[in-house]
């Protein structure tokens, strides 16, 4: 009896040392499975911290090259519209592609990727240029726009080139100088400086046969070829293109009806998208590449940007 009472004790105490054994199991792995736990979100939290340390990273180091290249600005629209005459060559025209080109676009789309804004040209008509502008439709007008006579008008970036307001005829007329254009037949571009510089003149205004004033350049050149008129007035920077290019018969008269500069006008106030495209033109002709573009399409530097 005494012997099978401590065979039964004896496996009560064998099975409770099992069941024992067998719950420590669970536990560790409880315990294991908690550990890691923990040691992954750690990772979790510190390649999360890792990005996010890298992200502002990159955020402030890009903020830093917009600063440098002078994106400070932004538009309502988050775009650079530029009105221009798309019949003003070298300036601003339709290209043999079908694009639109000439020296004051290309600077002006190298500006809008500087300050990080979506390049827009907007062909205009010129007579109607303080329209657009005053509207809204355009940003600037930038396209050989003379600042003499106009310096209240407008928020000015310039001058960043001379130009002439000058007479062009065919190559074998009489015409030698403006005294001989009395009684002659002139045309000139409407709402042009060369229509104000006609009119500033008293004695020359009085002295024309008559004094038509047409859409664009194209139309007066085309005139003077046909003889439908005798003369033209117009910026001698595009006079000159337009003959060299084309290789009209027609020379420019050496005496010059008034001296000018270009420059860009934006609207009156607009002084902080003004100053940004400015800085950035000043960044571009420091680094070369005004210069650049401008030999491209003039054989020298013009810019004069200060």
């Amino acid at each position: 009896m005494k012997k099978n009472l401590a065979l039964l004790i004896s496996g009560i105490v064998a099975m409770s040392a099992l069941t024992a054994c067998g719950s420590s199991k669970p536990a560790e792995t409880t315990a294991a499975a908690t550990t890691a736990a923990a040691t992954t979100a750690a990772a979790t939290e510190a390649s999360t911290t890792a990005a996010a340390t890298e992200a502002a990273a990159e955020t402030e180091a890009a903020t830093e090259a917009a600063g440098e290249q002078g994106a400070t600005v932004t538009t309502a629209t988050g775009k650079f519209t530029v009105g221009f005459d798309q019949e003003f060559p070298p300036m601003g025209f339709v290209g043999d592609n079908g694009e639109y080109t000439g020296f004051d676009l290309v600077l002006a789309q190298e500006v809008a990727k500087r300050l990080g804004l979506e390049y827009v040209p907007q062909p205009i008509n010129w007579d109607a240029k303080d329209m657009e502008l005053e509207s809204g439709n355009i940003d600037c007008i930038w396209n050989g726009f003379t600042m003499q006579g106009r310096e209240d008008a407008y928020t000015w970036v310039g001058p960043y080139m001379s130009n002439n307001q000058v007479f062009v005829v065919n190559a074998d007329s009489d015409i030698a100088s403006q005294t001989d254009l009395a009684g002659k037949a002139v045309e000139v571009q409407k709402d042009s400086s060369g229509l104000n510089a006609i009119n500033d003149n008293a004695d020359l205004l009085a002295s024309l046969g008559s004094l038509t004033e047409v859409a664009d350049y194209n139309t007066a050149l085309m005139d003077l070829e046909s003889g439908a008129c005798d003369a033209v007035c117009m910026d001698s920077i595009v006079a000159g293109y337009q003959i060299k290019s084309s290789g009209k018969n027609m020379k420019i008269l050496d005496d010059t009806l008034a001296a000018e500069e270009y420059g860009i006008g934006f609207k009156k106030g607009d002084d902080a998208l003004a100053q940004a495209v400015k800085d950035v033109l000043m960044e571009m002709s420091a680094d070369g590449t005004v210069e650049k573009i401008s030999n491209e399409w003039f054989g020298s530097n013009v810019f004069t940007l200060k």
